[in-house]
């Protein structure tokens, strides 16, 4: 692993976010991690384990939810929906959840309603996952509304955006990112889309700005360039870039499949865009080039438009892009500064199906089955499977890292794996 490259991209992520320290570069504070690449800067979690071995708790979850854990301090923070046997009303709460004993601290009801519309089969009502900035919990559940709770699990203030018409009826769950005091929410759906910036102090809208899209489920990433912060979405018509301050457009570029799902990526002024649903897209994006419509400029340093994910997003770790076949076990990987590819269409034993994304931690890449395995490879040029564990339960959220320990969401429980 190039830990000189990884430490200059937190340091990078820290100046660009006058609200992260250390504690953010050691936690996981929101949906792909402290970069926002899939890596956890300072995890190194076990390579082995089983239910009998280096399971150090394991905690039933009530109700459905995909969301992944997020972690600050001595806590984790987990959404999820519960059925109340009433009309289809659901519960959605907030759960904290101590990370030394898995003991339940506090969970929250912030809405119990009837959902104006279903889900896919392999969704769920509580899907998106909640961020912390070590202070406050902001949990979204979409058209069921974004609260702001403080550690005790007292909400502070909530929005309502409205409801979502989803494509096919599949479900919500697109996370919001947060910059600064700024939280950043993406609304595609088959209604009047948008994007809006919310002050994370009150809930008030800072700026709104429509969109001309269709549903996606993909999370925006925020990215810090030449003294101006970016929000880059990924979608079916076009990727685009907003100004954090205004939301104004920076620039632009032909879109991805349809159905965008996956988050972009970042490292060294680059931004990594993924797609895979009937079709296959990977875009790598100069920041210094990007100006207006950038298609067909070299502003797109590089594309590929084979085996690229459709729900699970990519890695970035240690100068590499990690990408799966659509969802399933099949690995290729990038030399994210060329585009040369490393290796490629490798099947990843005991993960036939995958949902969640790939994780970077301890110089190793962990790769986390639907049906309950969990793959480990060593981080690298060359493709070197490590182990296959395998829990009783099945992983759509995805795996985090923080310290010596990696915390795994399944369908029933949350698992925490770790030597000590």
């Amino acid at each position: 692993m190039d830990t000189r490259l990884l430490a200059c991209a937190v340091a990078t992520f820290l100046l660009a976010d006058p609200s992260a320290g250390a504690d953010a570069e050691r936690f996981w504070p929101h949906w792909r991690g402290p970069l926002m690449t899939g890596a956890a800067a300072r995890g190194n979690p076990p390579v082995e384990w089983s239910e009998t071995k280096n399971v150090k708790w394991k905690v039933e979850i009530p109700g459905l939810g995909s969301s992944t854990p997020v972690v600050w301090g001595d806590r984790l923070f987990v959404q999820t929906a519960v059925p109340t046997g009433e009309g289809g009303k659901q519960r959605f709460l907030v759960v904290a959840i101590g990370r030394q004993d898995g003991k339940v601290l506090w969970q929250r009801v912030v809405r119990e309603e009837a959902p104006h519309e279903g889900h896919h089969a392999t969704n769920t009502y509580a899907s998106a996952s909640a961020l912390t900035d070590g202070q406050h919990v902001y949990a979204f559940f979409g058209s069921r509304g974004l609260y702001a709770l403080d550690l005790g699990g007292n909400v502070k203030w909530e929005k309502d955006l409205g409801d979502m018409n989803v494509k096919m009826g599949f479900g919500e769950a697109a996370s919001p990112v947060l910059h600064g005091d700024k939280l950043v929410v993406n609304w595609d759906h088959e209604g009047e889309s948008f994007i809006v910036a919310l002050d994370k102090r009150t809930g008030k809208e800072v700026w709104r700005v429509a969109r001309d899209e269709k549903t996606s489920w993909s999370t925006p990433l925020v990215v810090e360039h030449a003294g101006r912060a970016q929000v880059i979405t990924s979608a079916t018509s076009r990727v685009r870039s907003y100004d954090l301050a205004t939301g104004a457009l920076v620039w632009e570029a032909s879109g991805m499949t349809a159905n965008a799902i996956p988050t972009p990526v970042h490292q060294d002024g680059v931004v990594f865009l993924t797609s895979g649903f009937r079709g296959n897209a990977l875009l790598a994006v100069d920041l210094a080039g990007a100006k207006g419509d950038v298609t067909n400029t070299p502003a797109v340093l590089w594309r590929y438009d084979r085996d690229t994910p459709y729900v699970p997003s990519p890695l970035l770790y240690g100068g590499q892009l990690y990408i799966l076949k659509s969802n399933s076990g099949v690995l290729s990987a990038f030399d994210a500064k060329t585009g040369r590819k490393l290796f490629g269409e490798q099947r990843v034993e005991g993960v036939p199906n995958v949902y969640a994304s790939p994780l970077g931690a301890g110089g190793r890449v962990y790769i986390a089955g639907r049906d309950g395995g969990v793959a480990v490879l060593q981080h690298g040029p060359e493709f070197k499977p490590l182990a296959v564990n395998r829990l009783d339960d099945g992983f759509d959220a995805s795996p985090v890292a923080v310290d010596d320990e990696l915390y795994l969401r399944g369908r029933k429980y949350l698992y925490r794996i770790s030597a000590n």
